[in-house]
């Protein structure tokens, strides 16, 4: 990681905190914020109500006079790196970056048997399923938006493989679609893979971002959740000193 701030830095804390993301942010400057998202969270409110990661957000204020607010989102069951912006113009240049392709993003997955080769690109178009499915998406090579992800196999082993996945579209669900479609869903996708739809946990991780905002480059990377470490060690995975 650039020119980090880990932690929740120096002085009391200024609100409540009943969340914990203090503990969970990973890098801090004026501009941003980058938080470790916790698994099975959504990070804001949808048609179901109940808590959500920005009911948290006053914990993160760390003495700026506005809330942090999101510069894009996570599924409510992936974990990793998730970047807030803390003033309106960050916000604004985040928003940028992100919808340019300005943002470097990585994830991990454990994924169900797996890829024949070891690298590759997934290119398969999708759109919304229905209105009733809200977010759930479909492969649709006539009706759907263009949809591309890259990928490569960091180890094998268990009948499960460990895959670095690159999105280099940022469609909804689109790792998680473009895995199944692939033959190798995603460990514990209740929606597209074969996980049960309760107590199923997904393996999928958002292990690394980069940047640059304001003339500082960002480069952050999550540490694995403690629900995916047992699938990984399976494939060769060890975990980090």
């Amino acid at each position: 990681m650039t020119g980090q701030h880990r932690g929740t830095g120096n002085g009391p804390a200024e609100e409540p905190d009943p969340l914990g993301l203090r503990e969970r942010v990973l890098y801090r400057d004026p501009a941003a914020i980058v938080l470790d998202k916790p698994a099975g969270i959504a990070v804001h409110k949808g048609p179901k109500g109940g808590l959500v990661l920005e009911d948290g957000f006053g914990a993160l204020r760390f003495g700026a006079p506005r809330l942090p607010q999101l510069a894009h989102r996570l599924d409510k069951e992936t974990s990793g790196c998730l970047v807030l912006g803390r003033t309106p113009g960050a916000i604004a240049a985040l928003g940028r970056l992100f919808a340019g392709r300005g943002v470097e993003k990585a994830y991990w997955a454990v994924v169900e048997g797996g890829p024949a080769g070891e690298e590759g690109l997934i290119e398969a178009p999708l759109r919304k399923r229905d209105a009733q499915r809200g977010w759930w998406m479909v492969v649709d090579a006539q009706g759907g938006q263009p949809s591309a992800t890259r990928w490569r196999v960091l180890g094998r082993g268990g009948g499960f493989s460990w895959l670095e996945m690159v999105p280099v579209t940022g469609r909804t669900h689109q790792l998680r679609i473009h895995s199944a479609h692939s033959g190798f869903p995603i460990l514990g996708d209740a929606i597209y893979g074969r996980a049960p739809r309760t107590g199923a946990r997904l393996h999928l991780h958002a292990r690394h971002i980069a940047f640059t905002l304001e003339g500082r480059r960002v480069d952050v990377t999550a540490p694995v959740p403690l629900h995916m470490q047992a699938a990984l060690s399976l494939t060769g995975w060890r975990p980090e000193a």
